[in-house]
């Protein structure tokens, strides 16, 4: 019964991602879903992205382990939605681009800072690859198959929905799998484990104080844990681009705050599962197998079909987010920088986006349909190159940290600083990225790759570089910041316009 519900739901995304592919009529529907997407959509595929693998299985086992303590893990991703949605999700959304790039392009102008493209390439790829290797465990199990046919099977559904139609598919994908997420956790694994437990009173009688201790995961942890994972959502290209398919920065804004009150509901959910789990399988090896261990030994047929399913859909939801993103950052980004890097095919410059698509190549019009073309290539592409690296590495937590910590210490500053700090300069964002990723790499060759030190050593060193050399360097061009100021000014005369 079990097995059933998860081939549905496998056919199911398939379905998903034919109809999607019958909404993308052009390049910004592929990648964007034309933003046009209302509250609920958006509120949906934003939770979906966010609460992948980490958040569903992981938090589970920081229960198990910590219990309530282990939500500030899920916390900190809530944390870094919220802070996105309220104070920057409208700027950017009215900025009208399709990347992190293009907006430091835009802000600072120059060629010099499409580099950022790379990392943020690497961090997106990593980031599918963490996904696809975490949903394959799951179908080694269900499907009593080896890991690489698991890998193989969930890259053939992810990369199939997602090439379909792009971000429309996928906004449909997550929509199914956010109601999949809500239902398996909150409807069902939890008052299952809690019954098994014996309700709070039965957590409260078998397990330790410690259990009911909001901190005891340890201050350093808590706090690293919000550094990485609340900026690294401020500055992801995976959030980003769903930002971007808004229809309105209002929604943007306010269907963001919404995802990230539930996003921090499912990390207290997953906690309170963890420490259900505790009582009733007490013995496990690894605490990441909580999850598992509940839908299947501990929930009737069917009833952990769907849980299993839930958790299969956070993977999935994360995975292909993440794909679309790497496809769209090598697309847009990165192509048109190796060719201006090796002389080749030069595209316009990232400051120069026409007004209406901020489509950055000019051979390779918003309405071709060359351009899907195009991006589909990039999607097979990608999601190729994450099977093969998910093959290839058996664990890839190490490689994901030195992404996310890149990520962090490398562009954050060069991001915010470009959006709160008119004074900031290209030479300053360009020199800040370089060193705090060199900070990064060093601090992690000195204190360890899953040591907290390197990222706050990271961020400080670009914070220092970005401020001394923006206030040693000219201020950027007038023209454009004037471009730059019209692009936010024009975008909110049109939404008022349309109101």
């Amino acid at each position: 019964m079990n097995l059933a519900i998860i081939i549905l739901y496998l056919a199911a995304m398939v379905f998903l991602g034919w109809l999607g592919k019958r909404r993308a009529k052009n390049a910004e529907d592929y990648r964007v879903a034309g933003r046009r997407l209302g509250p609920l959509f958006f509120t949906g595929t934003m939770s979906a992205v966010v609460l992948g693998g980490a958040a569903t299985i992981g938090g589970i086992g920081l229960g198990y382990t910590y219990g309530l303590s282990g939500m500030w893990l899920v916390g900190a991703i809530a944390a870094g939605v919220m802070v996105l949605s309220l104070a920057f999700a409208g700027p950017i959304q009215k900025l009208r681009v399709y990347t992190v790039s293009q907006m430091l392009g835009l802000r600072y102008g120059g060629r010099g800072i499409q580099a950022s493209s790379i990392v943020m390439l690497g961090y997106t790829v990593m980031l599918a690859v963490t996904s696809t290797s975490a949903y394959a465990s799951i179908f080694s199990v269900l499907f009593d198959i080896d890991r690489g046919w698991g890998i193989a099977l969930g890259s053939v559904v992810v990369i199939g929905y997602s090439i379909m139609g792009g971000m429309w598919s996928i906004t449909l994908t997550d929509m199914m799998q956010f109601v999949l997420m809500t239902l398996g956790m909150f409807a069902l694994l939890l008052p299952f484990s809690l019954h098994y437990a014996g309700g709070w009173d039965g957590l409260h009688e078998r397990l330790d104080a410690e259990f009911f201790d909001l901190g005891s995961m340890g201050a350093a942890s808590i706090v690293t844990m919000f550094v990485v994972y609340t900026l690294g959502v401020l500055v992801g290209q995976d959030i980003w681009q769903r930002v971007f398919t808004a229809r309105s920065p209002g929604v943007a804004r306010w269907a963001g705050f919404a995802s990230g009150v539930y996003t921090l509901l499912y990390g207290i959910a997953g906690a309170v599962i963890g420490m259900g789990a505790a009582v009733v399988v007490p013995n496990l090896e690894v605490p990441d197998d909580a999850f598992a261990a509940l839908a299947q030994d501990y929930l009737p047929a069917g009833v952990g079909g769907v849980v299993l399913a839930a958790g299969v859909a956070a993977m999935m939801s994360t995975a292909s987010g993440a794909l679309i993103a790497s496809a769209t950052v090598a697309r847009v980004d990165v192509l048109p920088l190796l060719g201006w890097v090796f002389g080749g095919r030069r595209a316009p410059a990232p400051a120069e986006p026409p007004a209406d698509t901020a489509e950055f190549d000019a051979e390779d019009p918003t309405h071709s349909d060359a351009a899907i073309r195009r991006d589909r290539l990039f999607v097979l592409g990608i999601g190729l190159v994450v099977t093969v690296i998910a093959l290839l590495v058996p664990s890839v937590v190490a490689a994901l940290t030195i992404a996310y910590d890149i990520l962090v210490g490398g562009l954050m500053v060069a991001i915010l600083g470009g959006l709160l700090w008119r004074r900031g300069t290209g030479a300053g964002a360009a020199a800040s990225m370089l060193t705090g990723a060199i900070a990064v790499l060093v601090s992690m060759g000195l204190f360890g790759v899953m040591a907290n030190e390197p990222i706050y050593i990271g961020l400080g060193v670009s914070l220092v570089v970005y401020v001394v050399v923006s206030l040693c360097t000219r201020p950027t061009a007038p023209e454009v910041m004037d471009e730059w100021q019209s692009r936010l000014g024009r975008v909110r005369r049109r939404a008022a316009a349309g109101r």
